[in-house]
């Protein structure tokens, strides 16, 4: 089994990447994002941690975590971001740890990829057998956000900011897919990059 880091910056295609992987071979797909929603829910890894540091103020009528309020608090407060992140990241790694030996052990699936922006900054390089890099120009993803998620082009501009730079995705990634044009060209550097493995029509 193959295991593959996926990231890229904001608006650079990720989710259609994944989308066409997802249908054409036998693999296992996790993001990360959704992992870290998972474990904060009631009853699960970060729900006490988290609910315990940020307060009842945070919590919906149902005693889950809004993570609206959560975003508000946090993004204005870098030393309580760090803390939530202390909690999350290293739950999100174990969660993630754990899907892999259960899809290694299972001898069927022959592609494993996590997804997110952060796996580089996390650490995840040095885990994962290659990194990815989902590229696109940077007005290219601007029009995208601009279409998709109706983003100024000041907000695109604030969360590329906080991301990793061109230059540093592409000096810790083995493999760049240039998803600036057709995703049909795309698709084509998937398919030449993963030829050893079982493609699914």
């Amino acid at each position: 089994m193959r295991l593959i880091g996926i990231t890229g910056g904001v608006g650079a295609g990720k989710t259609e990447i994944l989308d066409f992987i997802r249908r054409h071979y036998r693999c296992r797909i996790y993001l990360a994002d959704e992992v870290a929603h998972l474990i904060q829910q009631p009853g699960h890894a970060c729900y006490d941690k988290i609910a315990a540091l940020l307060g009842s103020g945070v919590l919906k009528e149902d005693g889950s975590i809004d993570r609206g309020k959560m975003a508000a608090r946090i993004f204005v407060d870098n030393e309580l971001l760090k803390k939530v992140n202390a909690i999350v990241h290293p739950a999100v790694r174990e969660y993630l740890e754990h899907a892999v030996e259960e899809a290694r052990a299972d001898k069927e699936t022959e592609l494993f990829f996590i997804e997110a922006a952060l796996l580089i900054e996390n650490g995840y390089r040095d885990y994962v057998d290659e990194m990815w890099y989902i590229y696109a120009p940077v007005g290219v993803r601007k029009e995208r956000l601009r279409q998709s998620r109706s983003y100024s082009d000041e907000k695109t501009e604030q969360i590329m900011q906080s991301q990793l730079s061109e230059e540093r995705f592409r000096q810790n990634c083995d493999f760049v897919i240039n998803n600036d044009a057709s995703l049909a060209e795309a698709h084509e550097q998937i398919k030449k990059r993963l030829e050893a493995y079982t493609w699914q029509e």
